[in-house]
């Protein structure tokens, strides 16, 4: 089974790090390309909300090594759930917005498509945890589904709002929610 799990490691890694690479490819680009669209600090607190949340995902599937047997729709569900990363990274930095005035026509034009793909990878998330095992599920305590039905009900209120004063509390609280979760769950 270990040959097994170091494959689908494997993907996982190729998958995320296309991801990573598209955040920090364009984060480069603001530096390198002075003439192009200013940055939009909203824009750039979800675009640190997702490289984080693409790294904590990343350390998270570790403890996929529990998993004592694998099948091909595990497999399969796994690769789908996390091409949601790489989709996430894409949708919130492209590489190209020459089709709209700034990042925040941008952002505004495009947040149905990012909450809705993070409200889908929370919901995957639910699968990914149970698949690895009942009891690892339960031992996350009430925090954990707490968590990502808050997380789902506020991308929700993300898709309605237009609200710019919204949209900077709603990342802060995504943000900081997170470093906190990490900290508590992996230093602590």
């Amino acid at each position: 089974m270990e040959e097994t799990f170091t494959h689908v490691r494997t993907m996982i890694s190729i998958i995320l790090g296309f991801g990573i690479a598209q955040l920090l490819k364009n984060a480069v680009k603001l530096i390198d390309h002075n003439k192009g669209a200013k940055p939009y600090l909203l824009h750039l607190l979800w675009v640190g909300y997702t490289f984080l949340l693409i790294i904590h995902f990343w350390w998270w599937e570790a403890r996929l090594t529990g998993v004592g047997s694998w099948n091909f729709l595990e497999y399969l569900f796994l690769i789908f759930y996390t091409t949601m990363y790489f989709a996430l990274s894409v949708l919130i930095f492209p590489d190209n917005i020459s089709d709209y005035k700034s990042y925040k026509d941008y952002f505004f034009s495009r947040k149905k498509w990012f909450f809705s793909f993070l409200i889908v990878i929370f919901i995957a998330d639910f699968a990914d945890t149970l698949l690895k095992g009942t009891g690892y599920f339960r031992s996350l305590n009430w925090e954990y589904p707490v968590r990502n039905l808050a997380h789902i009900v506020l991308c929700l209120l993300g898709i309605r709002f237009y609200n710019v004063r919204f949209h900077y509390v709603l990342a802060g609280l995504f943000i900081l929610y997170e470093i906190s979760y990490i900290f508590r769950h992996y230093f602590f």
